[in-house]
């Protein structure tokens, strides 16, 4: 049976904006409760390191996003992993609700980031897992001394690579294009790498193996050759998709399904706020989604209290 709780502010999404944007909301003197089924951090808590927030020279993704979860609790705001299902508009407010609690709140800001993008081959849903993986920092060390492959050119992937490097014989980096979309410091750090194997011009065609991994067949989409590398693991990083299809007809989303919100987060929805990576924006990064938070708080506590 489901209950009831009321919350000034409901905050789906406890990564870096979803956590900022608590902070600020409570620290305004609003009841704020932070909803996420996949823990806290998001994706910057699975990163090795964090080198270009204000402030830190150098930081574990983990400690900065701890840090932030630590922070909103002390400020008073709630924290619970449950997975929105479902907002509604009502009449003197919203609904959030999970599986097991309904939350009733005067405001919303959606958070909800991104989800890694799959590389579409086949064998990779039943493989994934099982030598298929999505995050370097979380299963790397599973395959110390063996080899591995990096799939993508931006600074997700070469920083996957230059984590790999530290555990795996080879690390093989395969891009599509001739030239990476990641930041110099990145390039200069994977070229200074031995053992990092980089093959662009090429893009995965299929995943062998049963049970598990054992190899991937790449083709260089030059001359339309195709060779087999012989590793253990596949690591995706091709890109992210906006976690927001929960929320289509509730509030406007673009094509791509980012949500519509300017430099104020309001949404097309009075009393709506979106924060992050998931609405539209030229810039996603960790200083920009800390940004959004602190507008969205300022902002959803605003309305509330008006």
């Amino acid at each position: 049976m489901k209950t009831n709780s009321d919350y000034g502010i409901a905050v789906i999404g406890a990564g870096t904006a979803g956590l900022t944007a608590a902070i600020y909301a409570s620290r305004a003197g609003q009841s704020v409760i932070v909803l996420d089924g996949r823990g806290y951090g998001g994706q910057i808590g699975n990163a090795d390191r964090v080198e270009n927030y204000p402030g830190f020279k150098s930081i574990s993704g983990f400690d900065f996003a701890t840090a932030l979860y630590e922070q909103a609790i002390a400020l008073g705001a709630k924290i619970r992993f449950s997975a929105v299902k479902s907002v509604k508009k009502t009449e003197n407010g919203f609904e959030a609700e999970t599986e097991k609690v309904t939350y009733i709140t005067g405001s919303v800001i959606i958070a909800s980031g991104l989800e890694k993008r799959k590389l579409g081959l086949d064998n990779e849903d039943i493989l994934t897992g099982r030598g298929v993986s999505y995050c370097a920092t979380c299963d790397g060390a599973f395959f110390k001394g063996k080899s591995t492959a990096v799939i993508g050119g931006g600074n997700t992937a070469l920083e996957d690579a230059l984590y790999l490097s530290a555990y795996c014989s080879e690390v093989y980096l395969v891009h599509r294009r001739d030239e990476y979309r990641a930041e110099k410091a990145y390039i200069d750090r994977i070229n200074a790498k031995p053992n990092i194997i980089q093959l662009k011009s090429h893009i995965p065609v299929e995943i062998k193996g049963s049970d598990t991994v054992t190899g991937l067949i790449v083709k260089n989409i030059k001359d339309n050759t195709t060779r087999e590398l012989d590793l253990s693991g596949i690591f995706a990083a091709v890109g992210q998709i906006p976690s927001s299809s929960i929320f289509g007809g509730l509030i406007d989303i673009d094509e791509y399904g980012y949500i519509i919100a300017g430099e104020d987060c309001k949404t097309s929805s009075e009393g709506i706020f979106a924060a992050g990576d998931c609405r539209t924006k030229q810039v996603r990064q960790l200083v920009t989604a800390a940004a959004d938070g602190a507008v969205a708080g300022i902002a959803a506590a605003e309305y509330v209290r008006k």
